[in-house]
C-alpha cells in the first residue's frame, strides 16, 4: 500500500471495497475495544480512586476480565462463521 505513503496508486486505482472492508473492521475492533474497557472498568476498579496505580487485586480483576472477554469474543466469532458457512452451503430444502 505504498499509494498511502505518497508514492502511486496501483494499477486500477484505489479498490474503494477493500477500503470500506477496512473501515468496517477498524470500527468493530474499535467498539470491541471500547466495550471491554468499559466492562472490565466497571467491574474491576473502584470508583473511590485512593491510588495512582492498580492494586494487586485490579490488576488480577483486570487481567482475568479482558482474557474471559476475549474468550467470549473468539467464541462468538467462530459460532458466526460456522453460521455463515452452513447458510451459504447448499440448500437441501429443509429448515434447520
Amino acid at each position: 500500500m505504498s499509494f498511502l505513503r505518497g508514492g502511486a496508486a496501483p494499477q486500477g486505482g484505489v479498490n474503494m471495497e477493500k477500503i470500506e472492508m477496512a473501515i468496517t473492521e477498524l470500527d468493530t475492533v474499535t467498539d470491541f475495544f471500547n466495550r471491554m474497557v468499559q466492562s472490565c472498568h466497571n467491574k474491576c476498579i473502584s470508583t473511590r480512586y485512593a491510588d495512582a496505580d492498580l492494586n494487586k487485586g485490579e490488576s488480577v480483576c483486570i487481567d482475568r476480565c479482558v482474557s474471559k472477554f476475549n474468550e467470549v469474543q473468539k467464541k462468538v466469532g467462530e459460532k458466526l462463521q460456522s453460521r455463515g458457512a452452513a447458510n451459504a452451503g447448499p440448500s437441501t430444502g429443509g429448515f434447520l
